[in-house]
C-alpha cells in the first residue's frame, strides 16, 4: 500500500482484473560460524526472531515505535482466522463503500468490482498479495459488529487492539485495519510486529497464502457470470530467495518501505521484520543469509511484477 497520510497522497495501480546494530540471541538456530558477522540493514528498525523458539537473531530499535504502513494486514488476518468458526467459504458482497474508500485516501487496491460475490478465503488472498484495502475493509466490514458499515469497521479495529493485548504486543496500536491511518496512532515496534506474525503463520490458510507468487481467482458477478481476478503477491522476495515462506510488504508516506518476511531451509524458520528500509528485500536477503549461514542474498535476482500490478 503507498498512500498519504495528513494531505499526502499517492495513488496506486489497481490490481489486475479480466472478465543495524545486532545481537544474536542462543538457541537451535543461533548464527552458525561462516555468519558471525550480523549485517548491516537499512531500515531504522529491524528485528529476526527463530519461529521454533522465539529467541533473538537479529535486533536494532527493535522496541522503538513506528508506523507499519500495509503490514497492519497481518493483524486483520490473524483476527480473522482466529474466530471461532469461521467459515472462510462464506461469500461476501462487494460493496460501493470499499471502492470510494480507497479512492478517497489513495489507498492500493484489489480492484474488487461492486457486486461481485466473493469468499472470505478470497478478500484474505486479496488484501495480502496485492495489498488490497479494498479487500481489507470486505473483511472488516463483515466480521465487525454494527449498524453501518463505519460502526462496523470501528468494531473490528477495537478486535485488533484486543488481539494485540492478548499476545502481549505493549507497543502496537491500530487506528485503522489496513494502514491507512488517520490519526497517526497506527503503529508497532520491529520486536512486536514479528511477534504477530510468528503468532499468524501457526494457521495453515495464512501460510498457504503468503507464500504464493500469485493467485488466480473466480468471482460470481452481480449478473450472475464470472469474472477472472489475477493478483500478484508484492513481496518480491517470493519466487527470489530460496525458501522465503511470505510475507508482507507494506509503505506509506510516514513508514517508509516496509517488509514483513519469512522463511525457511532445512528445517529452520525465522520471521523477520524491517521498518523504513529502501533496500528491504535485499537486506531481508542478507538477514536470513545471515540465519542459515548462506550468501544466496548477494546473487539474488528479484521478481519482476507485471506492468499494472500494484507495487507497495
Amino acid at each position: 500500500m503507498i498512500t498519504g497520510i495528513k494531505g499526502v497522497r499517492v495513488r496506486r495501480t489497481a490490481a489486475v482484473v479480466t472478465m543495524t546494530g545486532a545481537l544474536v540471541a542462543g538457541g537451535a538456530l543461533a548464527a552458525p560460524a561462516q555468519a558471525a558477522t550480523a549485517p548491516t540493514v537499512s531500515a531504522s528498525g529491524a528485528f529476526m526472531l527463530n519461529s521454533a523458539t522465539g529467541s533473538t537473531l537479529y535486533s536494532k530499535a527493535a522496541d522503538t515505535k513506528r508506523p507499519m504502513a500495509s503490514t497492519t494486514k497481518i493483524m486483520t488476518a490473524r483476527v480473522v482466522l482466529a474466530i471461532e468458526g469461521v467459515n472462510l467459504d462464506t461469500k461476501v458482497t462487494v460493496k460501493q463503500a470499499y471502492r470510494d474508500y480507497v479512492a478517497r485516501v489513495g489507498a492500493s487496491s484489489a480492484d474488487l468490482k461492486t457486486g461481485d460475490k466473493v469468499t472470505v478465503r478470497q478478500l484474505l488472498n486479496a488484501m495480502m498479495l496485492p495489498s488490497g484495502c479494498d479487500a481489507a475493509m470486505a473483511l472488516a466490514d463483515k466480521f465487525g459488529t454494527g449498524d453501518t458499515v463505519s460502526a462496523r469497521t470501528k468494531n473490528f479495529i477495537a478486535k485488533m487492539n484486543k488481539k494485540a493485548a492478548a499476545l502481549g504486543l505493549t507497543n502496537t496500536h491500530f487506528d485503522s485495519f489496513d494502514g491507512n491511518s488517520t490519526q497517526n496512532t497506527n503503529y508497532t515496534t520491529p520486536r512486536d510486529l514479528a511477534k504477530l506474525t510468528r503468532s499468524a503463520m501457526t494457521f495453515s490458510t495464512f501460510r498457504g497464502i503468503v507464500k504464493k507468487p500469485s493467485t488466480v481467482q473466480y468471482a460470481t458477478t452481480s449478473t450472475g457470470g464470472t469474472r477472472t481476478y489475477t493478483w500478484y503477491n508484492t513481496n518480491k522476495l517470493i519466487g527470489s530467495y530460496s525458501g522465503a515462506t511470505g510475507v508482507k510488504t507494506g509503505t506509506n508516506t510516514p513508514s517508509g518501505p516496509c517488509l514483513v518476511f519469512a522463511g525457511t531451509r532445512d528445517g529452520k524458520s525465522v520471521v523477520g521484520v524491517l521498518l523504513n528500509d529502501a533496500n528491504r528485500f535485499t537486506d531481508a536477503g542478507k538477514l536470513m543469509d545471515y540465519a542459515f549461514g548462506t550468501t544466496t542474498a548477494s546473487t539474488m535476482q528479484l521478481r519482476q511484477l507485471p506492468s499494472g500490478a500494484p507495487r507497495d
